[in-house]
């Protein structure tokens, strides 16, 4: 008989990876740190591999590890989207999510893509402002779910990700040379745009604000075009887009805390598509913890549909 991977097994090894040890994902998992630990033992069994290296420097993947780290966050994706598919409520409704521009075409489409799948029903709405807006908005109840950029040490919602923030000019233009500096930057209100200014007044350094957009595709336009650099998350950059260094004289920013806020109250529906936004942000193993997992969101969904 060939080995069969057991889903539950695969999750607690990915939770491990992601949580950075096996005390922090057994908290995650709801388990002790010694049946943690029985986990990955009996999927090591079962491939004949060591996952883990246990050298006392912390949590490493051994190759094979990291051979299976791939597989299995593809088989646990499959998995958890069948179950929702196939366990779901009929689930009817809308929600009204807010978004920043600069988040929309980088995640955006697969999360909705995957949510439209398990919930065909359901009418999403989006609104693209930026993050002070949302605030304002949730506060109106005029937002079910929103998506606000948080400075460091001051989040509030959940945190979904931690992104690097980066200056950024065209790889083949040196609007970064010129004296005093264009930049283009979103509308005030944007962290990033305070951030940008803040930093070049710390250092002294002469700018000019040549162009300002409420989307990222007007500011994008700008740098493409070699006319000014701007700030963005480093994820985020297009291609032909290269981000600046300190080397080259452009001060270190802050990195930036996505976070997902709920209105009030809270519907089933909108917490469904919380928990794909969750796994969405999360999905290439940046520096965010994920609080569940979509199957997991479902069943709850369907739970609370029958409560209510």
């Amino acid at each position: 008989m060939p080995a069969q991977l057991d889903p539950d097994l695969l999750r607690t090894f990915v939770t491990i990876v992601d949580a950075g040890g096996f005390t922090p994902a057994a908290k995650q998992v709801h388990r002790t740190q010694s049946a943690v630990s029985m986990q990955v033992r009996r999927l090591e069994e079962t491939l004949g591999q060591a996952l883990f290296q246990r050298d006392g420097r912390g949590v490493q993947l051994t190759p094979d590890g990291e051979a299976l780290l791939g597989y299995a966050r593809r088989l646990l994706k499959l998995h958890d989207e069948a179950v929702a598919v196939l366990t779901r409520p009929d689930l009817t409704g809308l929600v009204r999510i807010g978004i920043p521009d600069d988040y929309v075409d980088r995640f955006l489409p697969e999360i909705l893509a995957r949510f439209a799948r398990a919930f065909p029903r359901v009418q999403v709405e989006v609104n693209c402002e930026p993050s002070v807006t949302l605030r304002q908005w949730l506060a109106e109840e005029r937002l079910d779910l929103a998506l606000i950029t948080c400075t460091p040490g001051a989040e509030t919602g959940e945190v979904l990700r931690r992104e690097p923030t980066v200056w950024a000019t065209a790889e083949r233009h040196l609007a970064h040379e010129c004296d005093p500096l264009p930049l283009a930057l979103f509308q005030p209100g944007c962290i990033f745009r305070d951030w940008a200014l803040a930093g070049l007044n710390g250092m002294g350094r002469a700018y000019r604000i040549a162009y300002t957009s409420a989307s990222i595709s007007g500011v994008l336009a700008a740098v493409t075009a070699g006319l000014a650099v701007t700030v963005l998350c480093r994820s985020i950059l297009p291609v032909g887009v290269r981000v600046l260094s300190g080397e080259e004289g452009f001060p270190l920013l802050p990195s930036a805390s996505i976070t997902l806020h709920r209105g009030r109250p809270v519907s089933a529906v909108a917490e469904c598509l919380a928990g794909y936004i969750r796994e969405g942000f999360g999905a290439d193993g940046l520096p965010a913890r994920l609080s569940g997992d979509v199957a997991r969101t479902a069943t709850a969904c369907r739970q609370q549909v029958a409560e209510w």
